[in-house]
C-alpha cells in the first residue's frame, strides 16, 4: 500500500510537479534579487512621517508608498497627468530608479499559480501540490523502512546507483518539499475562501471634512518606524471625504487628512499572522535566505521525478507481464508473490500460464495485497515467497504476516507455499518457513507441504509443479527459463593460482571494472557500486542460472576480485579457472548488505577457510581506520593455498589486522580453523565481551565446526552463537 501511495501520484503528476517546482525555484530567488537591489540600509530610527514628507517634497503628486518584505520602498505618483512609479532611497526620499514590474516575473508567477488557466489552473496546481505532499510523506516512510527505522534515516545506502541517487536527493530536499507543498495547499484553500478570512477595516463613517494635514504632523506616523510599514495610501486630491490609509505589521486603519487623528484602527489578528507566516514560508518574501534554500530544495523534485520514472520502468521490465490475470473476486486460484529483485515473478508467470491453460481462473498479485475477503470464489492460495537478507520479507511481501496474524480464523481455501532462495546462505527460504509456520498456527489447511527452489532451479520448479498437479488431480508441466540479469563484460587483468600441490586448483581472479558513460550508469546499465562481501553473479556458458562469488574488493579499490576453487563437475568454476589474461566473462552485482562489519569501532572477528578468505581479505583491505580486526584462517597447506599471504602480512604490519591465526589441515600439525579458535578461546571470549562482531565465510561443514567451537567458548559467559545471531553480531556467508 505504501509503495502504491508513493508510486501512482508520482507517475500521474510527474509533468505537473516538474512545472510547479521549476517555476517555484525561479520565483524563490526573486526576493533575494529584490533585497540586493534595495538602495541602502534602512535607518531603524526613521519614521513613516519623515519618509512620507521627504517623498512628498520630491513627488508632490504621490498617491501611495509601499514597502516590500525585502525592504525596497516604492512610491506611486501622478505628474502632469501621467502616472509614475519609482524606487525610493529612504535616506533622501528621492528616486533612484524607475519601478518597472518584470514581465517575466508576472509570466512565471501566473504559470506557477494557475498555469494561465485562472481558477481551473489554481485547482490543478493544488492537485500537483497535494501529489507532492503525498509523495514526500510516503517517500519518508519508505526510506525509513528501507534503512531499518527512523534512527538510521541518514545511514549509508546500498543498491543500484539510480535508486541511491533518488533516495539521497530525497533525504536532503524532503523538508523543503513538505513545507512548500503544505503551504501551497493552505494558500489555495485561502484563495477559494475555504478558510477563515481576516477582517477588513471599513472606511470610517465620519471624517472632519478638512484637508491640508501633512504626514509629519500625524502622531501615529511619527511614532511608527518605517521598517514596520507595508503601505501608506494618500487621500484623493481635493476630496475632503477621503482619508489616509495606513497598513503596518501590527494592523491597519484610517487617518483624517485634516486633523491627522486616527479615525479607525484594527490590530492584526492571530489568524492574519498565521496567513502572513504561511505566505512568507512559501514565497521567502521577508526571509530571502529561506527562499533560496527552498528554491534549491525544489530543484530536487524534477530530479526525483525523472529518476522515479526510470526506476518504475526498470521495475516494470523486471516484472513480467502476466496475461489473462483474472480479478481476485472471480479467480479460483490466487497466486501471491513475494519478490525482492523480480525473479520470483518470472516463476509466477510460468505457473499462472500453466494453470490458465489447465482451465483455472488465476489471479496473481503481490503478497502485500493479501485480502482473503476478496477471494470469494477461490479454492486455493499458492504463495511463492523469496527470502531477503537474514530471513526477512522481500519488498512485495511487506505486511503479509501481520495481515495473516490479524485474521480471526484461517481462510477457507487450501494453501501451498513455495520458497525461493540460495542454499549457500544460512537463512535459506527462511521467510517462506515463517509463512508456513504462521499458517499452521492459524490452522490453515495445506494442500502441499512447503517446498523450496534453490538458486532458481527450473528442474526443482518442474518437480514441484508435478506435485502440485497431482494435488489438483490433473497433469501440470512447468517449463521455466529464468530471466538472465543484465550483466557486464568483465575482462580478466590478473590471476594468482593456488592448490596445484594439493590437486585442488584455485585462484584469485581480478577483473577490470567496465567503463560506461554517465547516462548508462543513471539508466542502470553499469556494474554499479559494490563492497567487499557483496556477490558477483556469473552466468556460465550453457546455463541460465547464475553462480555467485563473494567479492574481495570494493568499487573504491578499482577492480573486481574473487577467489575461486575448482569443484568436480563445476560448470562455472571450471570456466573461470580456464580463463587467460584478457579473456571476458559476463557478470553482475548482487548486494549482500547483511554480510559486512557493522559501523563503529568495536572489534571484528573474521573466520574463514579456503576461498572463504575472499570477503574477509576485502574487509581487511578497506580497514583504513585501523579498527581491531582479528583474522582466523584455515587452509590445506601454507606452501600450496595460503591465499593473500603477502597482503595479510602487510595488513598486519600496517594495523589493518590486529592479529592473525592460521590453521593447516595437510601438515603434520593437522589443524582446522575451529582448532585455532579453541586455542585462542580466552582472547575470543574477551573480544566478544567487548562487543565484537563475528563474520564467518566458507563451506557449510566448516561453519558447523566453527559454531560448535564458539558454543564451547561462549558457554562460561552465558552466551550462545544463536544469541549473537539474533543481535546480528554473528553473521555467516556459507556455501
Amino acid at each position: 500500500m505504501l509503495r502504491a501511495l508513493h508510486k501512482f501520484p508520482g507517475l500521474f503528476a510527474t509533468l505537473l510537479i516538474v512545472v510547479m517546482t521549476l517555476s517555484g525555484a525561479v520565483l524563490s530567488v526573486l526576493p533575494t534579487l529584490e533585497a540586493v537591489q534595495a538602495p541602502s540600509q534602512l535607518d531603524s530610527s526613521l519614521t513613516i512621517a519623515t519618509l512620507a514628507d521627504r517623498i512628498a517634497i520630491t513627488y508632490p503628486g504621490v498617491e501611495q508608498i509601499r514597502r516590500a518584505p525585502s525592504g525596497q520602498i516604492t512610491a506611486f505618483y501622478f505628474e502632469a497627468g501621467q502616472p509614475g512609479a519609482v524606487i525610493i532611497d529612504p535616506a533622501t526620499g528621492e528616486g533612484v530608479a524607475n519601478y518597472e514590474p518584470s514581465a517575466f516575473q508576472r509570466w512565471i508567477t501566473n504559470l506557477h499559480r494557475s498555469l494561465f488557466l485562472d481558477d481551473a489552473g489554481r485547482l490543478t496546481a493544488a492537485a500537483g501540490a497535494a501529489s507532492l505532499l503525498v509523495l514526500s510523506i510516503s517517500g519518508l516512510m519508505l526510506t525509513a523502512r528501507r534503512v531499518g527505522g527512523w534512527r538510521r534515516f541518514f545511514s549509508r545506502l546500498r543498491g543500484p546507483l539510480m535508486g541511491r541517487l533518488h533516495v539521497e536527493v530525497a533525504r536532503v530536499t524532503v523538508v523543503g518539499l513538505l513545507l512548500s507543498s503544505a503551504t501551497a495547499l493552505f494558500m489555495t484553500a485561502s484563495t477559494f475562501e475555504l478558510l477563515p478570512q481576516g477582517s477588513v477595516v471599513a472606511f470610517p463613517s465620519q471624517v472632519s471634512g478638512q484637508t491640508g494635514a501633512t504626514p509629519g504632523i500625524m502622531a501615529l506616523l511619527r511614532d511608527t518606524p518605517v521598517d514596520t510599514l507595508r503601505e501608506l495610501t494618500f487621500p484623493y486630491p481635493n476630496d475632503p471625504t477621503d482619508a489616509f490609509l495606513l497598513k503596518t505589521d501590527s494592523g491597519e486603519g484610517y487617518l483624517d487628512q485634516g486633523t491627522g487623528e486616527v479615525l479607525i484602527w484594527a490590530d492584526a489578528g492571530a489568524w492574519q499572522r498565521v496567513n502572513e507566516t504561511i505566505y512568507m514560508l512559501h514565497t521567502g518574501q521577508g526571509m530571502a535566505w529561506l527562499g533560496v534554500i527552498l528554491g534549491l530544495m525544489a530543484l530536487g523534485a524534477p530530479f526525483m521525478a525523472i529518476t522515479g520514472v526510470i526506476l518504475w520502468v526498470h521495475a516494470r521490465r523486471a516484472r513480467p507481464r502476466i496475461k489473462g490475470n483474472f480479478a481476485a473476486i472471480q479467480a479460483d486460484t490466487i497466486l501471491l508473490v513475494g519478490s525482492e529483485g523480480g525473479s520470483t515473478w518470472g516463476f509466477a508467470a510460468t505457473l499462472h500460464d500453466a494453470l490458465t491453460q489447465a482451465g483455472h481462473k488465476v489471479h496473481a498479485s503481490p503478497m502485500s495485497q493479501f485480502s482473503p475477503h476478496r477471494y470469494s470464489l477461490a479454492e486455493r492460495v499458492i504463495v511463492l515467497a523469496a527470502t531477503y537478507g537474514e530471513g526477512t520479507a522481500p519488498a512485495s511481501a511487506k505486511g503479509f504476516l501481520d495481515r495473516l496474524a490479524a485474521l480471526p480464523k484461517a481462510p477457507d481455501m487450501t494453501l501451498a507455499v513455495l520458497g525461493f532462495g540460495d542454499s549457500k546462505f544460512s537463512e535459506f527460504c527462511a521467510y517462506a518457513g515463517d509463512v508456513t509456520r504462521m499458517a499452521e498456527e492459524k490452522g490453515w489447511v495445506q494442500m502441499l507441504p512447503m517446498a523450496t527452489i534453490d538458486r532458481q532451479s527450473p528442474q526443482e520448479f518442474a518437480r514441484w509443479g508435478r506435485d502440485l498437479g497431482r494435488a489438483l488431480g490433473q497433469p501440470l508441466e512447468l517449463s521455466h527459463s529464468p530471466a538472465i540479469p543484465r550483466s557486464q563484460a568483465l575482462t580478466l587483468i590478473s590471476r594468482r593460482d593456488y592448490g596445484a600441490e594439493m590437486q585442488t586448483p584455485a585462484a584469485i581472479l581480478r577483473f577490470a571494472i567496465p567503463k560506461v558513460g554517465l547516462w548508462a550508469r543513471l539508466a542502470g546499465r553499469a556494474l554499479g557500486r559494490f563492497s567487499p562481501g557483496d556477490l558477483l553473479g556469473i552466468v556460465p556458458e550453457g546455463s541460465h542460472v547464475p553462480r555467485f562469488y563473494s567479492l574481495a574488493s570494493g568499487r573504491e579499490d578499482g577492480f573486481v576480485e574473487i577467489c575461486v576453487s575448482r569443484h568436480p563437475g563445476g560448470l562455472c568454476s571450471g570456466q573461470l579457472l580456464d580463463m587467460g589474461i584478457g579473456d571476458n566473462v559476463r557478470g553482475f552485482i548482487r548486494h549482500n548488505p547483511d554480510f559486512r562489519p557493522v559501523r563503529g569501532h568495536k572489534p571484528v572477528i573474521l573466520i574463514g577457510a579456503g576461498t572463504g578468505i575472499g570477503p574477509l581479505a576485502g574487509f581487511a583491505r578497506t580497514n583504513h581506520s585501523g579498527r581491531p580486526m582479528h583474522l582466523y584462517f584455515g587452509t590445506r597447506h601454507p606452501d600450496s593455498d595460503l591465499f593473500y599471504e603477502t597482503e595479510i602480512r602487510e595488513w598486519h604490519e600496517e594495523g589493518r589486522l590486529a592479529s592473525v591465526a592460521t590453521a593447516f589441515s595437510r601438515t603434520s600439525g593437522r589443524a582446522y580453523v575451529q582448532d585455532a579458535l579453541r586455542a585462542d578461546a580466552d582472547h575470543i571470549a574477551k573480544l566478544i565481551n567487548e562487543g565484537a562482531q563475528i563474520l564467518v565465510c566458507g563451506g557449510r561443514n566448516m561453519a558447523v565446526g566453527v559454531t560448535d567451537a564458539l558454543t564451547d567458548i561462549l558457554a562460561p559467559a552465558g552466551l550462545t552463537p544463536a544469541a549473537l545471531k539474533a543481535e546480528r553480531r554473528y553473521v555467516e556467508d556459507t556455501y
